[in-house]
């Protein structure tokens, strides 16, 4: 289709831009699941394994059915093992016209539905769309303003008022923490997240994920500036400790 065609397609959220699909097992929600990476994302994180991700000019024009023609051959699979479809990023918010009609499609099909979203962009989730969502893995990157601008080049008040929208109205969540040793393990830092998620009602489990080097390699070929070449995934311990502050609060922690 034309360029004017192409735009008109995307408002109405026939096409999106994808970056890629997995079919994975024990991440990104429960059972097996496949998951859709879109492209585009306002943050930055200094530690994103998916830089690649970053920009949706990057990403491959898909039509939405094309999409839902995939995630039907594996209804057999989501139903015997309890998963469905996951859609991830990048930022998958970004594309929010296009995220609602691939979720109410999966729905038709009778098949869970999970989005991974760091909250920020919240204020673009329609009712509609959140009618669609089972579960939202909601990335709390940090608990104190300075440190969340630190890690993301972004403001943290959208991500916390999008947990407490998701809360109201019942929308099951799971809390992801990224633990970076000399970044987000602060023991305040951590703590004020654990408050913050102790007062969501609707959660139903935190994952401690310890920092890794994995994404490094993608940076360097991306020609960007990883600031974080040095740093250590963190001990067992500290990893224990940062777990022990959210079961403290009562949080079924992993």
């Amino acid at each position: 289709m034309d360029r004017s065609a192409h735009l008109a397609a995307v408002r109405r959220g026939e096409v999106g831009s994808l970056h890629s699909w997995e079919l994975v097992t024990a991440v990104d929600g429960p059972g097996t699941r496949m998951t859709v990476f879109l492209a585009g994302c306002p943050l930055r994180c200094l530690y994103c394994h998916n830089p690649d991700t970053l920009r949706m000019r990057d990403g491959q024009a898909v039509h939405v059915d094309e999409v839902l023609a995939r995630v039907a051959r594996y209804v057999p699979v989501f139903r015997a093992t309890g998963g469905g479809l996951t859609v991830s990023g990048g930022e998958p918010l970004m594309q929010p016209a296009f995220l609602t009609r691939l979720l109410e499609g999966a729905k038709s099909l009778g098949v869970h539905t999970t989005i991974d979203t760091s909250g920020y962009l919240g204020p673009y989730a329609s009712e509609r769309l959140l009618d669609a969502v089972d579960l939202v893995l909601l990335d709390v990157k940090s608990g104190i303003p300075e440190t969340y601008r630190e890690v993301t080049g972004r403001e943290l008040q959208p991500t916390f008022d999008f947990g407490r929208r998701l809360a109201a109205r019942g929308t099951e969540i799971w809390v992801r923490f990224v633990l970076v040793p000399g970044l987000t393990d602060a023991p305040e830092n951590v703590d004020a997240v654990a408050d913050y998620v102790a007062t969501l009602p609707t959660v139903s489990r935190v994952e401690v994920l310890p920092f890794h080097q994995m994404g490094r390699d993608k940076w360097e070929r991306l020609g960007m500036d990883y600031r974080l070449g040095d740093t250590r995934p963190p001990s067992p311990e500290l990893v224990e400790r940062v777990r022990d502050q959210f079961r403290s609060r009562g949080l079924l922690t992993y």
